[in-house]
């Protein structure tokens, strides 16, 4: 519901305000795992930012006739933190520029939403501001470019293990199903070889899918820098006003843009990582290919396995039973940890994930029975 100037959306308020308090809870455990001093600091003072925000946000709901509780981080931002004190600021870090840059793009559709003089419009538009700083400083010490608020895919290792097994478990849940609807006695057997057999063919294509994308991607790269090394070998005066123009871009002045160009120049090397990091904005391409097909493809066999190891063990119904109520855990939690990627609320996204395994399951068991009885 969008706020109108007589009737305040006080849902909306809330939420920022939570979207801000969780914001400085988790650039303090940000700051809590970072073990350079100077980016501790700066996380550390960023929350106080945040601790701001979320003042502005108490005042606004105060004024329109509502009233905050006590802060408790949202169920996402628990996961968040939990991940990050396991795995460091390598990955937290990435998650709080993806974080900000949700942010600004709020902020904004909240500005542009909210008539002239109405609560919450021109606060939105404050902290718009602020979060693109806070995007900015720390995509900066990330060693990141671009505005995060544009992007449309976070990447990673823990992305490739919770998409690969949650189209491991889908897939082959559904192959089970299948077999469970279209065998009418002593389904055992059938379903161990069905999924088995789904389990390896599912987990060597997304392993190949993912080798093959990561090859194909390095590959661009090469052929691109390939590019730029000879252009810069051939038009070195070109390049070198392509480099200032970018500098002056980003708000130096033209001299000192084109005395650093011609400096950065000298060095064809710094030149090619310049152009290669300004010009192309290709940064992050050194995964190997066969890592990140090794890492998605066990991702899927273990994910695949779920539903069929109830039968390695018991038989009948209570192996399906078993089976579908694995299945079904299964498929909530691995939607509650996409979370992490999508922004969204740990409960609504392992709910999505609930109701998408309960539709495949449905989908596959009577399919299986109808293509059953249509060659019997």
């Amino acid at each position: 519901m969008t706020a109108t100037a007589d009737k305040p959306d006080l849902h909306t308020f809330e939420h920022h305000w939570q979207d801000e308090a969780d914001a400085a809870y988790l650039y303090r455990v940000l700051a809590s795992v970072e073990p350079d001093a100077a980016k501790r600091d700066v996380y550390q003072r960023l929350a106080e930012v945040e601790d701001r925000h979320t003042v502005i946000w108490e005042e606004v709901i105060s004024k329109n006739g509502g009233r905050v509780g006590k802060f408790k981080p949202a169920g996402r931002t628990r996961l968040l933190a939990w991940l990050g004190r396991r795995f460091g600021p390598g990955f937290l870090l990435p998650m709080l520029i993806a974080e900000e840059g949700r942010e600004v793009k709020s902020y904004l559709d909240l500005h542009r939403e909210t008539p002239k003089g109405a609560a919450g419009g021109e606060e939105a538009l404050l902290l718009a501001r602020e979060s693109k700083e806070h995007a900015s400083t720390i995509s900066g010490l990330a060693g990141r470019e671009g505005e995060p608020w544009h992007a449309t895919a976070s990447g990673g290792l823990l992305r490739n293990v919770i998409y690969g097994f949650n189209d491991g478990l889908t897939a082959n849940f559904g192959l089970v199903a299948g077999v469970i609807g279209a065998t009418t006695s002593s389904p055992d057997h059938a379903i161990i070889v069905a999924g088995v057999a789904g389990l390896i063919a599912d987990s060597l294509s997304m392993g190949a899918s993912g080798y093959l994308a990561a090859k194909s991607e390095q590959e661009v790269y090469a052929h691109e820098i390939a590019m730029e090394k000879d252009e810069i070998a051939l038009m070195p005066e070109v390049e070198r006003d392509e480099l200032a123009l970018i500098y002056e871009a980003k708000g130096m002045q033209r001299d000192a843009a084109h005395a650093l160009a011609t400096e950065v120049m000298a060095d064809p090397e710094r030149m090619l990582k310049e152009q290669v990091q300004e010009e192309l904005k290709i940064g992050g391409h050194e995964e190997s290919p066969l890592r990140e097909g090794w890492i998605t493809g066990t991702a899927t066999a273990i994910g695949a396995l779920i539903p069929v190891w109830p039968f390695f063990i018991w038989h009948g119904t209570a192996a399906i039973w078993l089976s579908f109520a694995i299945s079904m855990a299964s498929h909530f939690l691995v939607g509650a940890a996409r979370s992490v990627f999508t922004g969204r609320s740990v409960f609504r996204s392992g709910l999505d994930m609930f109701v998408v395994g309960v539709g495949v399951a449905m989908v596959g068991y009577f399919v299986g029975e109808w293509v059953a009885r249509l060659i019997a």
